[in-house]
């Protein structure tokens, strides 16, 4: 099979395109035939040589996938629910930047009625993570209010229709006023543009000095202080990356007065158990949003998987909304 594979850390262009064996299926796992890769920033951490894969797993970058099941043993096709053939979508732990991908039973959903392939790639690794950090960890509920560092990334323009489909008010940082109005466009209620603005004083000043019952944070460093600023009574915040360092000081008599709870949390690693359970409420609650059109995939750009060089290169500026998919 063809595959994309890290050739050495660095750039993207280290990125490059080889032969590789087709990986063999395990018990409870099923062998995909991939038509689309999705591509998110831990691929470009562990590029960089940041974000190795768990032990076991493949060393080729890729953590979600779209394709059919080409094969399984006949027990674990039965326990999720599928037959040879059917149209999956996959959250792997790596090996998704291949024509070929194993992934754990559980961990595959059928795609939604009505999504392409490479919609359908671009779902798994940021509708998991959002759900269970602000749903599953955070209990994001009807009414309140949460706020998305990065509201024009995989991440955010996932979290923005989640919440708003559970009836939450949504506001979001973003990098520039034209990613601000995409976000608006995309459903936030407020979308705050925080290289002009200071995203804590504008949060209150919103809320009506409230404050935030939820945060999606993928900066950490400085922005913690920030957060506990602008969070509600009984607040929650959601640490899920830390592109802005890993040092952050912060007011801790903030936390005991409003009674805050700051979460952290990786997926990748996570065992099998526990990302079935994630797969099963997605299954349940949120494809048939995907299914009326009532959540939708926001996919930037697609590259063919021999351009993946290019389209880490497009992750990096940041200037893409939505999700970017790889083609095979």
């Amino acid at each position: 099979m063809r595959a994309v594979e890290i050739s050495r850390f660095g750039r993207p262009e280290v990125l490059q395109i080889v032969q590789r064996p087709a990986p063999v299926p395990a018990a409870g796992e099923l062998l995909i035939a991939v038509q689309a890769s999705g591509v998110n920033r831990p691929d470009v951490l562990q590029r960089r040589g940041h974000y190795p894969p768990p032990p076991g797993a493949s060393d080729l970058p890729g953590l979600e996938v779209a394709g059919t099941v080409l094969d399984g043993a006949p027990e674990d096709l039965a326990a999720a629910g599928l037959a040879i053939g059917d149209a999956v979508c996959a959250l792997v732990a790596g090996g998704g930047y291949a024509e070929q991908c194993v992934a754990p039973a559980a961990q595959c959903l059928p795609v939604p009625r009505g999504l392409t392939m490479v919609e359908a790639a671009s779902l798994p690794e940021t509708f998991f993570t959002v759900w269970q950090n602000v749903f599953a960890l955070s209990r994001l509920a009807r009414g309140e209010t949460l706020l998305v560092q990065g509201g024009t990334s995989g991440i955010g323009v996932t979290a923005i229709q989640l919440a708003k489909a559970f009836g939450a008010q949504v506001i979001v940082t973003a990098g520039g006023d034209d990613k601000c109005a995409a976000a608006r466009a995309i459903g936030a209620d407020h979308a705050i543009n925080y290289r002009t603005q200071d995203f804590a004083a504008e949060a209150n000043r919103l809320t009506d000095g409230r404050g935030v019952d939820v945060v999606l944070d993928m900066v950490a460093g400085d922005y913690v202080a920030r957060e506990v600023e602008c969070l509600a009574v009984d607040g929650r915040l959601a640490i899920i990356a830390v592109q802005g360092g890993t040092a952050s000081a912060f007011d801790a008599g903030q936390v005991l007065r409003k009674r805050i709870t700051i979460t952290g949390s990786t997926l990748r690693a996570r065992s099998v158990g526990y990302k079935a359970g994630l797969a099963r409420a997605l299954h349940e609650q949120v494809w048939p949003l995907l299914e009326t059109g009532a959540v939708k995939p926001v996919v930037h750009r697609v590259f063919p998987a021999a351009e993946a060089a290019a389209a880490h290169a497009l992750m990096e500026s940041g200037s893409h909304v939505g999700k970017i998919v790889l083609s095979w």
